[in-house]
């Protein structure tokens, strides 16, 4: 008996109808099945420590292992909730960084316009002392800062502090806003010196507003980075009560087996919410991009 071969179908027109792609049959490649496991390997190696860190927190018990809490418990937050704890370092973080970060973000901008618009024999070597900046590591320099700092009668400084903060935090500032503005066409500025508009005047009203997404972007970095620094006020801050929250979570740590990990794991995320909420505020301000096509249009 003959087998039949049904043939394929046929269209209106009596042409040979396409398959559609979701009907075949996709193949595994192995390269893409390695990447998607590595991929999965690192997200459960980041989740690992973040689950660790919420089971911990909620507790009963003070264990470094990372197991199921018999039950519930809010005592870790509650141990952790007062003036010297959690309330007084978190304000002094939020005074360092904000003061630190605000002072960053506008030298900053006021450095890198130069650098993207005018020409100078000096332009390459600063940019590249910036760029080595950059890579420069805080601890090698923190005996000389330290040393000047007792000179000049800034140590234990608030104000001192902030400002040395600002100043480590520049070099990767300048390089940032200066490749952000050199995508801010200049024929936009021509026209408002046409329009009579100085160089304050072209910079707030024409650069910011299509650069806003740069400047969000240095600002997220230089908040995150300050906020996770230790090294820079363990050194040059002596008074308890002037200490940031990134230093005082080295009180939950014992060399004696009796560190209390269910507030430290509390303090940590109290800790993580004022970055988070920062990225949530101004992370939305970072998918428009250089709104520059119709600006050149005409």
């Amino acid at each position: 008996m003959a087998a039949v071969v049904t043939p394929p179908p046929l269209t209106s027109a009596g042409r040979t109808a396409v398959v559609p792609a979701t009907r075949r049959r996709r193949r595994l490649r192995p390269g893409r099945v390695a990447v998607n496991a590595v991929l999965l390997v690192v997200s459960v190696l980041y989740v690992l420590p973040l689950l660790w860190m919420v089971l911990a927190s909620v507790s009963d018990t003070n264990s470094f292992r990372l197991t199921l809490p018999s039950s519930l418990t809010l005592d870790n937050f509650d141990a952790v909730l007062n003036v010297d704890t959690t309330y007084r370092p978190m304000l002094n973080s939020l005074l360092l960084c904000g003061f630190g970060t605000a002072v960053t973000v506008v030298v900053s901008v006021f450095a890198a316009y130069p650098l993207s618009r005018y020409r100078s024999r000096l332009r390459r070597p600063f940019l590249y002392t910036i760029l080595f900046s950059t890579g420069l590591p805080i601890t090698a320099v923190m005996i000389p800062v330290y040393s000047m700092f007792v000179q000049v009668n800034l140590i234990d400084s608030m104000p001192g502090t902030t400002l040395f903060l600002a100043a480590s935090a520049l070099p990767f500032g300048i390089w940032l806003m200066k490749n952000f503005m050199d995508g801010v066409p200049v024929v936009l500025e021509e026209a408002a010196r046409i329009d009579g508009a100085n160089t304050l005047q072209v910079l707030w009203r024409v650069v910011l507003p299509l650069m806003r997404p740069g400047v969000v972007v240095v600002t997220i970095f230089t908040f995150i980075g300050m906020w996770g620094n230790f090294f820079v006020p363990f050194i040059l801050l002596l008074s308890p009560e002037k200490l940031p929250a990134s230093v005082s979570v080295f009180t939950f740590l014992s060399a004696h087996d009796q560190t209390q990990y269910g507030q430290l794991s509390a303090f940590s995320l109290l800790y993580s919410l004022p970055v988070v909420l920062l990225y949530l505020l101004l992370a939305r301000k970072l998918g428009g991009g250089f709104a520059l096509g119709g600006a050149l249009k005409g």
